[in-house]
């Protein structure tokens, strides 16, 4: 199938028709910039190797670095990652929707499919994220919209003079964030690290976790 590129579309005022053309994106190798609950990400299909390829080459970081995954729930989570135990479990369910990634230990396939041995996952609390997530049922790539070692990019405008010509579409908001990345914690092991401290604190994301 050939994706026509679009350059822009509101997800405020054609939220519909933003979902559809995100699914038809993702299932078909595109590359989209998205609103989430923290900062614009780029998005795709994290088991589509090409579009792995092209992100990597538009942000032109080292293909070692690894991006986040936004995940529509944590049922369908157990699909990719393997939860420890019961207590793991219920931490995420009280942790999510939330600004916060938690690198878990992937199953055996998706290690297979990824080539690592972890992976940092997240439930935004965003609308438009949450629907999309729910209605492809598989991780969605997030990862900053940015050069490699230039800050993050978040007004539509600026986005679309930079990236516009390199991705497929860019779905946006009117609306007002306050533009900080999720807070970053390690859950691969038995008790949570810290990897960067966001918009949600350290000390009180492991007070749920006692």
């Amino acid at each position: 199938m050939n994706i026509q590129i679009v350059k822009s579309i509101n997800v405020d005022e054609n939220f519909d028709q933003a979902i559809e053309f995100a699914i038809e994106l993702f299932f078909n190798g595109g590359v989209f910039i998205y609103p989430t609950d923290t900062i614009y990400g780029f998005g795709g299909n994290p088991f589509n190797d090409e579009v792995i390829r092209k992100i990597t080459k538009i942000k032109g970081r080292p293909d070692w670095k690894r991006y986040i995954h936004l995940i529509g729930s944590v049922e369908i989570l157990t699909k990719y990652a393997d939860i420890k135990s019961e207590k793991f479990y219920d931490f995420l369910i009280n942790l999510w929707p939330n600004p916060v990634s938690v690198v878990l230990r992937l199953n055996e396939q998706t290690r297979d499919i990824l080539g690592s041995e972890t992976a940092a996952f997240r439930i935004p609390n965003n609308r438009f994220c949450l629907k999309l997530l729910n209605e492809i049922k598989m991780p969605l790539i997030s990862t900053s919209v940015n050069r490699s070692g230039k800050e993050p990019l978040n007004d539509p405008y600026m986005i679309m003079q930079e990236f516009g010509k390199e991705v497929n579409a860019i779905f946006y908001s009117a609306k007002k964030s306050f533009f900080e990345a999720s807070t970053v914690i390690d859950l691969s092991d038995d008790e949570p690290k810290l990897i960067r401290e966001g918009k949600i604190k350290f000390s009180e994301i492991i007070k749920n976790f006692r």
